[in-house]
């Protein structure tokens, strides 16, 4: 009896232990590793190693938070991440705080946990304005971009009234690198979140080119992802993104980087807080995407 008393003790030590890993590896070492994205809608660069956008600036009021609970210095490195490395950075403790635009989901899940939802994404179609193409109907003998490490094709493919639409798939290495497929022709089509479409129109040569057109094709949570089981380290970047939102914060965030102009070239991206995101603001919650019904 006493044997398996001591065993549970030094599993709930160990527990405890990892627990607190987050916060006590980024007060000793004095750093956060920010995984930050170069062209996302919600995470970019705009060149010299400067990162910017929405979850940029709530990941950077989130470290300010915990400069404070910590009590000490805690510099921020900004990690750059892609669609297909971000969650095995995240898993071996590279990245700290993944300040994308990961939709949290069922699968991730298992591997990685999440945030509070800071937004709610609706998965789209962008194409040239010229195209003629308004639906996922027209698409049928098309070839469509995607992000290698994405859901958005997948999601596209699962739509009912893609059921009898053959369409072929080409991949980018990044979002930048999808939407210069759609921008050269080598793609008639590109599938992705709402946000990155309307960020990569925006900063495009020539915005009018391009449109967002047809159905929304799937309403997915977005939220900053963190390592498993670390359940001290998701508390304190829950309450600092709760207390955003209490304050009205979350939404001043929101506001400039989706209706005011925006670096580099002082563009609106013109995307108003969404009913959808409004409500996950005002009921804070993890939940995956599996528990959103896609709008048809």
């Amino acid at each position: 009896m006493k044997k398996v008393l001591l065993v549970a003790a030094l599993v709930a030590g160990v527990t405890a232990v990892h627990a607190q890993d987050t916060l006590k590896k980024i007060k000793d070492s004095g750093v956060i590793t920010m995984g930050v994205r170069e062209s996302s809608g919600l995470s970019y660069t705009i060149g010299d190693g400067k990162f910017v956008g929405y979850h940029i600036d709530v990941c950077e009021r989130v470290v300010a938070d915990l400069r404070k609970q910590l009590g000490g210095k805690l510099d921020i490195k900004y990690q750059p991440v892609t669609s297909a490395n971000r969650i095995p950075l995240t898993v071996n403790g590279t990245v700290d705080l993944e300040c994308g635009s990961t939709t949290n989901n069922a699968a991730r899940q298992k591997d990685v946990a999440f945030a509070v939802t800071t937004y709610v994404e609706e998965v789209r179609i962008a194409v040239k304005a010229n195209s003629g193409i308004t639906g996922i109907n027209q698409l049928n003998g098309k070839t469509i971009a995607t992000t290698t490490g994405t859901t958005s094709v997948q999601t596209l493919r699962k739509h009912e009234r893609a059921a009898s639409v053959d369409f072929k798939e080409v991949y980018g290495k990044d979002h930048a690198d999808s939407f210069l497929l759609l921008d050269s022709g080598r793609a008639d089509a590109f599938v992705m979140d709402g946000s990155i479409l309307a960020k990569n129109i925006a900063t495009s040569k020539n915005p009018a080119d391009f449109k967002i057109v047809g159905e929304v094709l799937a309403v997915e949570p977005i939220a900053i992802m963190l390592r498993k089981d670390d359940p001290a380290f998701k508390k304190a970047v829950d309450d600092s993104i709760k207390a955003l939102i209490k304050a009205g914060e979350l939404a001043k965030i929101y506001d400039k980087w989706f209706m005011q102009p925006i670096p580099p070239t002082n563009t609106k991206i013109g995307l108003p807080l969404s009913a959808a995101t409004k409500d996950a603001w005002a009921n804070p919650n993890d939940k995956p995407a599996e528990d959103y019904v896609a709008k048809k």
